[in-house]
């Protein structure tokens, strides 16, 4: 942010500052000049600097007003080889910091012992160690009244704690190590205060996969039991809620990790390895009881709420935007929020704010970030920098074009709580220099200002300590008052300062290098096409849309950055699951069959293994020879599929034989809309057709039999009437019966109708056979003959 020395080379504020340090000045001149004075063995100073280490672990009260008292505790370590003898750690109140650049240079020299520092407070305020063995740490504690401090307005000082002793190489008292950080004084209540917004976001990574049990409630699969860690006593979201919910801040949250939470407060299951888990109940208790720690945090406090699963705008905005489709997921992770946030906290939050990463933006990302409704964009002031010649830090927000207002974050606020703080030293410096950058902004002018906070997305457990002691230092500071964030985008903005959006070529390197790459943008696109070719024949597509939805926003998440394997791992899951879940409506294979007859029907089986029933289906049954086999009297015939879950449905297609063969027949699902659905199925038909001259001579044999009975009949008749004729019970006539005219009348009758008929003769064919019963799972065997 633009101040007074760091531009314009002239103090932080032009009146006020600037009567009462020239007051200061002149009053007390000859005690500066003793102050600034080094210790006595200054040629020794150089010469074992960083003999010991100094931490000050912690300095309370960190803003000190009139009348309190300040105590300093922490170690000192000797890290040369030799004693340090006659040692003693003392205090030091070092010259006011006036720019905010100052502080800086502070910061990054803070155990520099070879800096000007004021002489020792001495007297009764220090801490005697005879003797400091090497490598060992000895603690130290000193407690002062404020008023023997000497300080003076109201202003940021520097403070040291110093460590002077001896060594038997250099026998002589020397500063062998020293501690710098900052001490904030603002002796009575601040006119105007400066109205601070500290973001407190709740924002974590991808925890659930698009996996679900098949029963009615649809059990989640997580990836792993991170989010259980998370959420354990000392977790890093323990932490965030038990520290944030007694400061004044604006929550900002991922519904996505509401939903995953919410989800654990149910049964569930946890992949371990190659295998998966169910969720424990204390896993689940723990879950609600963190919920319910939440809702009554957030009751009262202001709640922006982020697309769902927190969707990385800026690798959109680089590489999505060409990818079809990639918007849509942006807008339905938006309308998601809000029902999320209502559904488990039961308030309603703002969604109006897009956070790019680090607060970086350009004018694609701004473009992105708005298109889903959001028109307020939290940007950085080390990405919005200022380019006039303001001599303070302007107010955040900042209209930006097209409606949109940018709400700048001040860059060395937001960062101060981003390095290793495990250091309960380190972690002071950054709670101190934190404090020293507030007061030194309200000391920049009279204009009351309205200040953001946007710190990072996913801080420690040990980073969001060092916050919440910051801010309860600034709450109760008398510079500074809470403001909510959509207030601070309301305020008036300083006219002078900038409004104008970095291009894109000014878009960190260090920043593109992380983003999710084209093609994870296009996998997610190929993704959204299976899906809906998919739900569309499904009787329920809500057990699939909104799981598979949701894990695509996932997809997206800014939480990938800078894990790019695992980003891949979790896209290939997701549409490896989808397409299991797709092949288990099929068709089930089947083998070569044959057709004997002009006609026949040919079965074809649709397997539904889904928990959930199928419909809209349609199924094509292709002959690649019609001018063999004809399908429903051309080349192909379709019916509808309606298939009950976990059944099966036989569909019957009638067959026309036209010259015998092999045809091949191609079976093959489509939606309604006429998109492929699955593999297709193919196999062979056997056309064995009886042919015409066949026919023929079947006929002929027939007939011969009809005039052969007939001869039989005609001749038995004659001999009737000529027995008749003779009468008497002798007339009967005998040649008749004979055996031997029997005998002659049987060759006769083989000479008349030639051979008898045989077992393997040609038959007439016989009616179709009933259709094969439905919902027969069994694939066809080899050589099957369909039904006729």
């Amino acid at each position: 942010m633009a101040e007074a020395a760091d531009f314009q080379g002239t103090g932080a504020s032009p009146a006020r500052r600037w009567l009462r340090r020239t007051g200061a000045l002149l009053a007390g001149a000859p005690l500066l000049a003793g102050l600034f004075q080094l210790p006595t063995a200054t040629p020794a100073l150089a010469a074992d600097s960083g003999t010991v280490s100094v931490a000050v672990d912690t300095l309370t009260p960190s803003a000190p007003t009139d009348g309190d008292t300040l105590t300093v505790s922490g170690t000192v370590t000797n890290t040369g080889k030799q004693a340090v003898t006659d040692a003693h750690v003392g205090l030091r109140v070092g010259p006011e910091l006036t720019t905010r650049s100052s502080i800086d240079r502070v910061a990054s020299n803070s155990s520099d012992t070879q800096s000007s520092a004021r002489s020792e407070i001495g007297g009764k305020y220090v801490e005697k160690f005879p003797k400091l063995t090497p490598g060992v740490a000895e603690p130290f504690s000193i407690s002062v009244p404020v008023d023997e401090l000497d300080l003076g307005d109201s202003g940021v000082y520097q403070f040291a704690v110093s460590l002077s002793g001896q060594t038997s190489a250099q026998p002589w008292k020397q500063v062998l190590g020293m501690e710098r950080t900052f001490l904030p004084w603002q002796s009575g209540e601040a006119d105007p205060k400066t109205k601070t917004t500290y973001l407190w976001p709740l924002i974590s990574t991808v925890h659930m996969t698009a996996e679900t049990g098949s029963n009615e409630q649809q059990t989640p699969v997580f990836l792993d039991d991170d989010l259980a860690k998370e959420l354990s006593p000392g977790g890093r979201l323990d932490q965030l809620l038990s520290l944030g919910k007694d400061l004044d801040v604006t929550w900002v949250i991922d519904p996505d990790l509401l939903a995953s939470v919410d989800a654990m407060t149910r049964p569930y299951q946890v992949r371990t390895g190659d295998t998966t888990r169910a969720g424990t109940p204390e896993e689940q208790a723990l879950a609600s009881h963190w919920l319910a720690e939440l809702q009554g945090a957030v009751a009262d406090k202001e709640v922006v709420a982020l697309p769902f699963a927190d969707p990385d705008l800026a690798a959109l905005a680089h590489n999505g935007t060409s990818v079809t489709g990639s918007l849509s997921h942006l807008n339905e992770a938006t309308d998601v929020a809000t029902s999320t946030v209502r559904t488990v906290l039961h308030v309603t939050p703002s969604t109006d704010f897009a956070w790019p990463v680090d607060g970086a933006v350009d004018p694609s990302i701004v473009k992105v970030a708005t298109s889903a409704g959001a028109d307020r964009v939290i940007a950085r002031s080390d990405s919005l920098q200022e380019t006039g010649s303001l001599t303070y830090t302007p107010s955040a927000a900042r209209p930006i074009g097209g409606g949109t207002t940018a709400v700048v974050a001040d860059a060395r606020l937001s960062t101060a709580f981003q390095g290793d703080l495990m250091r309960a030293s380190a972690s002071t410096l950054a709670v101190q220099q934190f404090l020293a950058q507030s007061l030194e902004v309200n000391l920049q002018t009279d204009r009351q200002r309205s200040i953001v906070v946007a710190p990072q997305r996913m801080p420690s457990a040990r980073q969001a300590q060092a916050m919440a002691e910051a801010l309860t230092a600034l709450q109760s500071a008398n510079w500074s008052e809470p403001q909510k964030l959509t207030a601070a985008a309301a305020a008036k903005p300083d006219a002078a300062a900038t409004t104008t959006v970095p291009a894109r070529s000014k878009y960190p390197s260090s920043l593109r290098k992380r983003e999710l790459p084209r093609t994870a943008f296009q996998e997610i696109a190929t993704t959204q096409d299976k899906l809906d070719n998919f739900k569309v024949v499904l009787s329920d597509q809500s057990r699939v849309v909104t799981p598979f939805g949701r894990a695509m926003n996932r997809e997206m998440s800014t939480s990938w950055r800078g894990r790019a394997t695992e980003a891949t791992g979790f896209r290939s899951d997701v549409v490896t699951y989808l397409d299991g879940l797709t092949d288990q409506v099929q068709l089930i294979d089947k083998s070569e069959t044959k057709l004997s007859g002009r006609s026949a029907t040919i079965p074809v089986t649709v397997q539904n293994d889904l928990v959930q029933g199928v419909d809209h289906l349609m199924l094509r049954l292709t002959s690649l020879s019609p001018k063999r086999l004809e399908i429903g009297g051309g080349a192909y015939s379709e019916q509808q599929v309606k298939v009950s879950g976990g059944h099966s449905q036989t569909v019957k297609f009638s067959t026309t034989a036209k010259a015998n063969g092999q045809a091949r027949v191609i079976a093959q699902l489509y939606t309604e809309d006429g998109r492929e659905y699955g593999e297709p199925v193919s196999f062979d038909v056997k056309v064995t057709e009886i042919t015409a001259t066949v026919m023929l001579v079947i006929g002929g044999g027939f007939l011969l039999l009809v005039l052969a009975g007939f001869r039989m009949y005609t001749q038995r008749k004659r001999a009737a009437a000529r027995e008749a004729e003779e009468g008497g019970p002798d007339g009967t006539d005998e040649a008749a019966d004979s055996p031997e005219n029997q005998d002659g009348t049987a060759d006769h009758l083989k000479e008349e109708s030639g051979s008898p008929p045989r077992a393997d003769d040609p038959q007439q064919p016989s009616d179709l056979a009933p259709d094969t019963a439905t919902e027969s799972t069994d694939p066809s065997g080899a050589g099957e003959r369909v039904d006729r």
